[in-house]
């Protein structure tokens, strides 16, 4: 049980590392209504609009999805 919390808990921390290089590759945060706030070096985005987009596409995936199955 111990194993698979430690496996977690990186798997988490180098995802987390990893997020704002994913974010830029996947175009988050470059869509209207998104909002990048910046402070000293770091960046915060809020993908607002990013996450309408995306829900919408995984909506239409999943209503092509059902009519064909």
């Amino acid at each position: 049980m111990i194993r698979w919390v430690v496996v977690i808990f990186l798997f988490l921390a180098v995802f987390n590392a990893l997020l704002p290089w994913i974010f830029v590759k996947i175009g988050v945060g470059r869509v209207i209504g998104d909002f990048t706030l910046r402070m000293d070096k770091r960046s915060l985005i809020l993908p607002f609009g990013s996450t309408v987009l995306w829900s919408a596409v995984a909506f239409l995936i999943a209503e092509l999805v059902k009519r064909v199955l």
